[in-house]
């Protein structure tokens, strides 16, 4: 009974990230997989336009259905940004959990040698169910298993600072897919732009040469002005929802940003500062032993 509880206590990535949940390969510790978030994106597009078919006739409705193709691409595009950086946050919030958790004992004279090592990393094994899918374990867990080669602390410090580049190298490609859509938003956008005002121009042009009557040419400038609509409106939705993504994925990557912070902080308190070379005992050699 007992064990059932304690396993219940472990930290699990595979139990408690959100794409797993939804019965889908996971990214590994904030890395967002590209599968359940376009699946999500889809559902939500066609939800968003199934509510607007039960909306009443409002501008707020014409500017998503009535100005062409470009609009549609957007609120897809726009979802599957926001279901990326929304995995992401619970990604992070998952990775924080073991910084709330002591690895080393309660013991204010502790120290971290060959002969402790093990001790620690029993600690981090009964704590999570495994320690390597979490990044501050990962990175104390690899440390841990090469202590025996390290001559001084410097060593270790060097490492962990290995593993930061690494991990923060990692934390920018994960950002590839939502920078490429924050490019591609604003663009289609213009799109739309250039293709409202080439409808509008093309109007205008077929109008005056039809005809040179003032009476005749206003009723037909209204397929201009809507051509017009469908330029300005389009750019308007696409800036809108780029401005709106872009600040969630300010504040996204300011989060793991820190998250990064406090594995780092995280190391260098429990296993930098409390890391101590164990004196080597040079071996005495046969024939001096006998001199004496």
């Amino acid at each position: 009974m007992k064990s059932d509880k304690l396993e219940e206590r472990k930290l699990s990535w595979r139990r408690n990230d959100f794409e797993r949940r939804l019965g889908f390969d996971g990214g590994r510790y904030t890395k967002v997989g590209s599968v359940c978030s376009c699946l999500l994106a889809l559902v939500f597009s066609v939800a968003f336009y199934v509510i607007l078919l039960f909306t009443p006739e409002i501008y707020v409705k014409s500017i998503f259905t009535d100005r062409g193709w470009t609009p549609y691409a957007v609120v897809f595009l726009g979802f599957w940004s926001f279901f990326i950086l929304f995995i992401k946050t619970r990604k992070i919030r998952l990775q924080r959990e073991p910084l709330n958790y002591p690895i080393l004992p309660d013991e204010p004279d502790f120290t971290l040698t060959v002969d402790t090592v093990d001790e620690v990393a029993n600690t981090i094994s009964k704590r999570a169910e495994s320690p390597k899918d979490f990044l501050v374990y990962r990175r104390v867990v690899q440390t841990l298993a090469n202590i025996r080669n390290f001559g001084q602390v410097s060593d270790v410090d060097a490492i962990f600072r290995t593993q930061a580049e690494q991990d923060e190298n990692v934390s920018q490609t994960s950002y590839a897919l939502v920078n490429g859509f924050l490019w591609a938003i604003p663009i289609l956008g213009f799109i739309g732009t250039v293709m409202g005002l080439s409808d509008a121009i093309g109007h205008f042009t077929g109008v005056l040469t039809a005809s040179s009557d003032v009476s005749e040419i206003t009723p037909a400038l209204k397929d201009v002005t809507s051509g017009l609509s469908t330029a300005f409106d389009t750019t308007f939705v696409a800036l809108a929802v780029a401005l709106a993504l872009q600040l969630f994925s300010t504040f996204v990557h300011k989060a793991e940003e820190e998250l990064l912070d406090e594995c780092s902080e995280f190391c260098t308190v429990n296993i930098v500062t409390k890391f101590r070379v164990r004196e080597r005992v040079e071996p005495l050699v046969e024939g001096a032993s006998n001199e004496s």
